[in-house]
């Protein structure tokens, strides 16, 4: 399992990081008011994606016995359901164009939706090395999607190519992913489809789809109502604020919960086992999650415009609240992952209708008191515990681990954040160049929350060094 997370999490820091600095140089390029017209792009490509990405792939990474038919019988599925999305969306752009009040919206629109056709390809390759815990060759494949489709990127931007720079950044990479990946992981789909294995794998991943479709489509009205009911800069600057945190949450914690799925599959028959995997991920993910996480809540202000420069500096506020939303994001994902390992996708959405409902409520809430997007961001922020609490309630039963003493287990890293975070908000005081502030802000944080892990010995510091001494096996 060491071997797996290290490459997984190498090809989400290293992949993930490499898109983020392209995000920041294109960012630096580009005006804000077109990261608003892609982030509408995005909300139904999104949407649509949970058909192709989610349920079937999933479906294959949990069941113990899976063919090559099986894969193939997916693929066809999807690929058929994504030729029937993308004409929905091709029918759909003028009417979003008007809705929107976007100009020069549909073609942009209807090329960059073709990225749901490799996308499909893409599900059952990801499933493929998933199972086999090969994220290496994920790796390779995710790195030559992001250098090439960079460049190309760029190189719109700066021929001032505006929102099809974004365009052609987007599309490319899924294209160059799939095409790489399929010498990667040696698959090519065959010419069969097995209409009850399909029945089994949908029996189980339909769930799973209503639930991410439930989950993305609530995410996805949010940033609509900010795009309908202010300008394209204000949607942009509501985006960039989530990406940040979540940046970090899909490196770090997306790492770790891609390995968590499968290994845990393995071990579904033995509560204690699942039980033991799940607790050193929730305490791993927390380790390195929650310092990043409430250090760029920390050093937002410095961060932002240094990086992005100060166009971009009233993505400020929904920054931290979104870092304060993100925080416990370890316990949520943690949870609904064992949930999915030991069979239980019936349990995953009755969890998702369950936090839905009262997400609504508090939607509804900051729409009809408030007229300011911050507090859509808000609402969220105050359900995280009511979540925290939701999701983790089944495994009480599951696998014996109540929330209790998952809170308990994440008690010594919480007390290493706090010995962190104060020094670093002391230091963003001084009168000094932002940039000066910012890198002794980043040195000041580093070094308290190393130095107060490697004297108290705790336990996921310990896990990180062995996993760093075992790096010559991998």
């Amino acid at each position: 399992m060491r071997k797996a997370v290290f490459w997984k999490i190498l090809e989400r820091a290293g992949v993930l990081g490499g898109q983020f600095v392209l995000q920041v140089i294109l960012a630096r390029i580009l005006e804000p008011e077109y990261y608003g017209t892609l982030a509408i792009m995005l909300i139904f490509i999104d949407l649509a994606n949970v058909f192709i990405q989610q349920g079937f792939g999933t479906a294959l990474i949990q069941n113990k016995e899976v063919s090559e038919e099986d894969y193939s019988s997916v693929f066809w599925t999807v690929l058929i359901i994504a030729s029937v999305l993308y004409g929905l969306l091709y029918f759909l752009a003028p009417l979003t164009e008007n809705f929107f009040a976007i100009r020069d919206f549909s073609d942009p629109f209807r090329i960059l939706a073709l990225m749901l056709f490799p996308g499909a390809l893409n599900c059952v390759q990801q499933a493929k090395l998933s199972r086999e815990l090969d994220y290496r060759k994920i790796f390779i494949s995710n790195l030559f999607g992001m250098i090439i489709s960079g460049v190309l990127g760029i190189l719109a931007a700066l021929n001032n190519g505006g929102i099809w720079a974004l365009v052609i950044q987007n599309l490319s990479n899924t294209f160059i992913v799939s095409v790489v990946m399929m010498g990667t992981a040696r698959w090519k789909p065959r010419a069969v489809f097995d209409i009850k294995r399909m029945g089994v794998l949908f029996n189980y991943g339909w769930k799973l789809q209503l639930s991410s479709l439930m989950d993305m489509g609530f995410e996805d009205i949010q940033a609509a109502l900010v795009g309908k009911a202010f300008d394209g800069s204000m949607l942009a600057f509501y985006d960039r604020g989530r990406q940040f945190p979540k940046f970090i949450i899909s490196t770090i914690n997306g790492a770790v919960q891609s390995v968590m799925l499968p290994v845990m599959s393995l071990q579904q028959d033995d509560k204690n086992d699942v039980k033991a995997t799940m607790r050193k991920s929730l305490t791993m993910s927390f380790f390195f999650i929650s310092p990043l996480i409430l250090g760029l809540a920390a050093v937002a202000d410095k961060a932002v415009a240094v990086i992005l420069t100060e166009k971009w500096s009233p993505c400020v506020p929904y920054l931290q609240l979104y870092c304060l939303s993100y925080l416990f994001w370890p316990i949520h994902t943690c949870n609904l992952q064992a949930i999915n390992a030991v069979g239980h996708s019936d349990i995953f959405l009755k969890l998702e209708i369950i936090k839905k409902i009262y997400g609504i409520i508090g939607l509804y809430i900051a729409i009809r008191f408030f007229s300011s997007p911050i507090a859509l961001v808000m609402a969220g922020v105050v359900t995280v515990p009511l979540s925290c609490y939701v999701n983790a309630y089944p495994n009480k039963k599951l696998i014996n681990y109540p929330l209790k003493e998952q809170i308990r287990d994440l008690v010594p890293i919480m007390f290493a954040d706090i010995v962190m975070v104060i020094p670093v908000i002391l230091v963003g005081m001084a009168d000094l160049p932002k940039v000066l502030v910012l890198v002794l802000q980043v040195i000041c944080g580093a070094v308290c929350y190393i130095a107060f892990n490697a004297v108290l010995g705790t336990q996921p510091w310990n896990d990180a060094i062995m996993m760093i001494k075992q790096r010559k096996d991998v």
